[in-house]
């Protein structure tokens, strides 16, 4: 995809080639980091933003760092079930899990938490991964990152999580099968580290505020969601999760908004692509002054008298307070 975006904006203005790729692993990457770019925006893992950043401070090169997430959705007594399951459906399984702003965790209030865990195992067990035009994703793009799905189930399993779908036979590499994990202690992997694979866990609260309370009690803080019909609840919700973005009764629709910032907080990055905000982290802000007029009395001279004093402490304190003698 990247060379393809080069090459077609090349055949479009061949005279300016502002558009221009280099591959290679982390020696390149460190490379770059190091050069004498104006600015790099990197998307990756929150360890190797550390390094990019630590190259980048050589030459106080500023960063934009969009890192990983471990997105929760909210589920509120109120909420359109059988939607909140679909999406928490597609969130989590789509393209294998791995999307950065996939959903991870769900948490979901009391009275209707037996209802959302059956109807998300429902849609989820009709989801399969394979190579085939009907299967409905792939497989994992990068061996590794079997074994951390790995060892997230087997932690969770090790903490008595039964299963709703799937299991450590879900794992057939290259592919993952669905795997959803309820009550699965909030200390254990699959809950505080990134797993970006097929995987969620479904968690019970007593209310969105404990929800918020759990949601924000990791080290990421990228993406999020809530399903509510309460206009307000969810609202303010949203406005108390600790995420850079958060979209209401969906999922990821944030990223489809091109007007709209994109980026995290915590260990899921600081900086923001699109939307305006995304523009001006790749400017500079310049500050110019023009002298119009003479001024009344001159502030920045050393050869002001007893008299421009009077009237710089007269007009000051009528700008700003009574003068004491």
């Amino acid at each position: 995809m990247g060379n393809w975006l080069v090459s077609s904006l090349n055949e479009v203005i061949p005279e300016h080639p502002v558009l221009q790729l280099v591959t290679g692993m982390g020696e390149t990457g460190g490379a770059l980091a190091r050069s004498a770019v104006d600015k790099i925006a990197f998307t990756g893992s929150t360890a190797t933003a550390r390094k990019v950043m630590a190259a980048a401070a050589e030459n106080l090169t500023p960063i934009i760092a969009e890192c990983g997430g471990k997105d929760a959705m909210l589920v509120d007594a109120d909420a359109d079930l059988d939607a909140a399951a679909d999406a928490a459906a597609w969130g989590a399984m789509s393209n294998a899990g791995q999307t950065c702003v996939g959903i991870e965790r769900v948490y979901v209030v009391g009275d209707v938490y037996h209802s959302f865990l059956e109807k998300l195992r429902e849609r989820v067990a009709e989801i399969r991964p394979g190579a085939d035009r009907e299967a409905d994703y792939g497989p994992m793009t990068m061996t590794s990152q079997i074994d951390v799905i790995e060892g997230h189930v087997a932690d969770a399993l090790a903490r008595d999580c039964h299963p709703a779908i799937g299991g450590l036979d879900s794992i057939r590499a290259p592919y993952v099968e669905p795997v959803i994990l309820p009550g699965v202690p909030e200390e254990s992997r699959a809950v505080t580290e990134e797993t970006f694979g097929p995987t969620v866990t479904v968690t019970k609260v007593a209310d969105l505020d404990e929800g918020v309370r759990l949601a924000n009690g990791g080290r990421y803080g990228l993406g999020s969601a809530v399903y509510a019909k309460s206009r307000k609840r969810a609202l303010d919700a949203a406005r108390s999760l600790r995420t850079g973005m958060t979209a209401i009764n969906s999922v990821i629709a944030f990223a489809g908004v091109p007007s709209l910032p994109f980026g995290g907080v915590a260990d899921s990055g600081f900086g923001r692509i699109h939307g305006e905000d995304g523009l001006r982290e790749f400017a500079r802000a310049k500050a110019i002054t023009r002298q119009r007029m003479k001024p009344l009395v001159n502030l920045t001279t050393f050869a002001r008298t007893d008299k421009d004093m009077d009237k710089i402490v007269a007009l000051v304190t009528l700008l700003h307070g009574r003068r004491y003698e």
